[in-house]
């Protein structure tokens, strides 16, 4: 005889709520389809977990005395049954934990990520009770972690007798079209990917091409996976040091429009940090404003703003892959280990539909072939030659107090009577690649002149034009 639906819940709810199951023992046989196809309907119908609005245990439940009943028979009848698909066929790609630290391996900084892939892996060795145990303890410390009860659900599923199977064929239909469950599925295949998948040992992201050591830390977006890769940045050059799942755009990417939905694409910089006591609590832990739409955003009429890396609502632990209205999401735990490693005005924030990653030998190569333009554009500058320098600029050059070039460039009348017969340094050179059809080039590097104390940070933007640089943009930082 079926178990009645209204019971099933609560057994399931109250388990997983509680997060404290007993560990009966696991039988062999029986058919597992049923029983998994319960487990995870009982998960979709339990408060927190299907929805990411709904705070987990905020509806009532039964009596502990129903529920360990229930728990006790469940346990005489117990037959072994397998995970859902989603869980076996993630346990079967949980990456090795070898393979993975040879190329950057998971980062204790996603700890919950982390012991959700040793789940996995559990799981996929047959250990079954060892891997139930963990997934236990990770809603029980995450208890908002909605993958990670769905797994849980799934291993509860082995203890769930086959009398007790959700056998209802239009409910198991409604089950797989769930949008929620879609999500969670989504959502564990983008963690798996990005963690089978990891960056070759030893690699940059191709857009860094030189950075200065006084940006510490370095921030790369892969969208395709739905992963932000944390860089440090010292003597010896960048090293991954940690790496997040994080959501996008509703829409997906590279926004053109306000309201379009979507996350932009290119190159940015963090540009202040916002104290999470100001904020709603649906940005969680705190947020991260960029400078998008930055000067190659403008002068492709891109529109919108407010684009920010935050963190979840209290009651959710992580989103959907796409689920933002442009900004990109993170946990708050792993949002607060960014915090303290960000450097307002100079940690570079890269925003890709895929990273491409590169050795730095060639990264430094396609530095040099660069620097080679500034060095004619320092020179000319240096000698007086106004039409010389004026071959480095576009007609519509602005700085950024908003002002085009005028006059025949009278900017170039400036550099020059700035800069004319003057020994300068250039320091603190970083140079930042961004194709996307266009070839551009942020450089930012620190200026001091012969006989001065201190001097100025310069951030242009150069483009690209036939075989040459020019320069369309100039923030002149302080």
């Amino acid at each position: 005889m079926a178990h009645p639906q209204g019971k099933r819940r609560r057994v399931v709810a109250g388990i997983v709520r509680r997060g404290r199951p007993q560990n009966p023992p696991l039988q062999r046989g029986g058919n597992m389809l049923a029983a998994l196809v319960a487990a995870s309907a009982l998960l979709l119908a339990a408060p927190g977990v299907a929805s990411a609005s709904t705070q987990p245990g905020s509806t009532k439940t039964s009596s502990a005395k129903a529920k360990a009943g229930a728990y006790r028979e469940a346990k005489a009848r117990t037959k072994n049954a397998s995970a859902t698909a989603a869980t076996r066929t993630a346990a079967r790609s949980a990456p090795r934990k070898a393979a993975a630290s040879s190329s950057g391996a998971i980062q204790e900084a996603g700890g919950a990520e982390a012991r959700l892939i040793a789940v996995y892996e559990l799981f996929g060795r047959g250990q079954t009770r060892p891997a139930l145990a963990k997934a236990r303890d990770l809603v029980r410390d995450y208890p908002n972690f909605q993958l990670a009860q769905l797994v849980y659900a799934d291993l509860l599923a082995t203890q769930v007798p086959l009398a007790h199977a959700f056998s209802d064929a239009s409910g198991i239909a409604r089950l797989r079209g769930d949008p929620a469950m879609a999500d969670l599925r989504e959502e564990s295949r983008r963690r798996l990917q990005a963690l089978r998948e990891r960056p070759p040992a030893g690699t940059v992201p191709s857009q860094f091409l030189a950075l200065s050591t006084r940006s510490r830390y370095a921030i790369a977006v892969d969208a395709s996976r739905s992963r932000l890769y944390l860089l440090e940045n010292s003597g010896k050059g960048l090293q991954l040091v940690a790496d997040y799942y994080i959501s996008v755009g509703k829409s997906g990417i590279d926004k053109a429009t306000e309201g379009d939905a979507r996350t932009p694409l290119g190159v940015y910089y963090i540009t202040s940090s916002l104290d999470p006591k100001s904020l709603r609590d649906f940005y969680g832990a705190g947020a991260l404003p960029i400078n998008y739409p930055n000067p190659y955003d403008v002068r492709r009429g891109k529109t919108g703003g407010g684009i920010w890396l935050h963190g979840t609502p209290s009651q959710q632990f992580a989103r959907a892959p796409l689920a933002s209205d442009g900004c990109v999401v993170m946990a708050n735990p792993d949002l607060k280990q960014l915090l303290r490693k960000v450097q307002i005005g100079a940690t570079p924030v890269i925003t890709a539909r895929s990273l491409q990653w590169i050795s730095p030998p060639q990264a430094e190569k396609e530095a040099q072939a660069f620097a080679s333009t500034i060095a004619a554009w320092k020179e000319a500058r240096a000698n007086g030659n106004e039409a010389q320098l004026k071959k480095f600029y576009f007609p519509d050059f602005q700085r950024n107090n908003n002002k085009k070039s005028t006059d025949g460039f009278s900017v170039l009348h400036d550099e020059v009577e700035y800069a004319q017969g003057k020994r300068v340094q250039f320091k603190d050179v970083s140079y930042l690649h961004w194709r996307d059809g266009d070839d551009t080039m942020v450089a930012t590097f620190g200026e001091v002149f012969e006989g001065e104390k201190s001097g100025r940070t310069r951030r242009q933007y150069w483009l690209r034009q036939g075989g040459d640089w020019k320069l369309f943009y100039e923030e002149v930082l302080g």
